[in-house]
């Protein structure tokens, strides 16, 4: 009777584990400014993910953003872009906008794909953030949309990867 019970437990620990070992159990937030703040600067900060393929480190940047970003991405976007993929629900492209002199941080700028959001825009969800967190605009922000929106063929995005 013991190796049945053995068994069954084994199977029980495994499917307890499972999520965490696929990466399955990753909560992300809901569409709102300050959940989405809170997920990528403390329960996954964004700095330590990786760069959008080919925009390793700072590079020139241009208007609405800055004249130099950073661009990072979470590992949904990053498998998605390696891939030559459109961007799946999940992804999060989060822009570092810097000033001239490559050092002052003047705004964060992500971009977060949300299933049923926005489908006329891509469903994506559009924060720009002071250094700080404080959110200046998010959700269906109708100045990235009409940006974004000459890239629509191209899944709203700007920079492809390389």
């Amino acid at each position: 009777m013991r190796k049945p019970f053995t068994l069954v437990m084994a199977l029980a620990g495994a499917m307890l584990l499972m999520p965490l070992l696929t990466g399955a159990a990753e909560k992300l937030p809901p569409p709102d400014a300050h959940s989405l703040w809170s997920y990528m600067t403390q329960t996954h900060p964004y700095q330590k993910w990786s760069y959008w393929p080919g925009h390793e480190g700072i590079y020139p940047g241009k208007s609405p953003h800055g004249k130099y970003l950073k661009l990072y991405v979470n590992d949904i976007a990053l498998k998605a872009a390696r891939s030559h993929k459109p961007m799946p629900d999940g992804a999060i492209i989060v822009k570092e906008n810097y000033g001239k002199d490559k050092k002052t941080l003047m705004a964060i700028t992500p971009m977060y794909r949300v299933k049923g959001y926005n489908p006329s825009a891509g469903d994506w969800f559009w924060v720009k953030y002071k250094p700080n967190g404080k959110a200046m605009a998010s959700g269906k922000v109708q100045s990235c949309i009409k940006c974004h929106s000459v890239r629509k063929n191209h899944d709203w995005l700007f920079s492809v990867p390389k």
